[in-house]
């Protein structure tokens, strides 16, 4: 806890405008990329093929959908930040895997690699001090 709260001082000392606007921009590209799941599940059918094959490989293809939905909605106005991270993070690494044991989409891999380090940044950082997590801890 008290690592938790010295990240929070820290990050709310050295916080920026470009790095809240990183951040709504992560959580709208989550949100956009689970909408576009959920409008083509056929493509997200096509990429989780080789899941198939491993038990619980369908509960993680229905994961992913509201995971970047609820996750990107929580990541954009800074509500339980590093929750949402936590539960992206699998998720990425996951995507990143399956780069190597499915077929090899080199767009995708630089994607989920560049998301999966924006989101271990902000796993450390938190939401910052334009979020609503700031906002309701001052309410206290």
């Amino acid at each position: 806890m008290g690592t938790v709260k010295s990240l929070n001082k820290w990050a709310n000392t050295h916080t920026y405008y470009p790095i809240d606007i990183l951040r709504i921009a992560l959580g709208v590209f989550l949100f956009i990329k689970g909408f576009q799941f959920m409008q083509n599940i056929q493509a997200l059918n096509a990429i989780c093929a080789p899941l198939e094959k491993i038990t619980g490989g369908m509960l993680a293809l229905h994961l992913i959908i509201p995971a970047h939905l609820i996750g990107g909605l929580l990541i954009v106005f800074g509500l339980l930040t590093r929750w949402a991270m936590a539960v992206q993070i699998p998720l990425l690494i996951g995507a990143i895997i399956l780069n190597f044991i499915g077929d090899m989409n080199t767009s995708n891999l630089i994607l989920a690699s560049i998301t999966l380090l924006v989101c271990i940044f902000f796993l450390f950082y938190g939401s910052g001090k334009h979020s609503a997590d700031y906002y309701l801890k001052m309410q206290q």
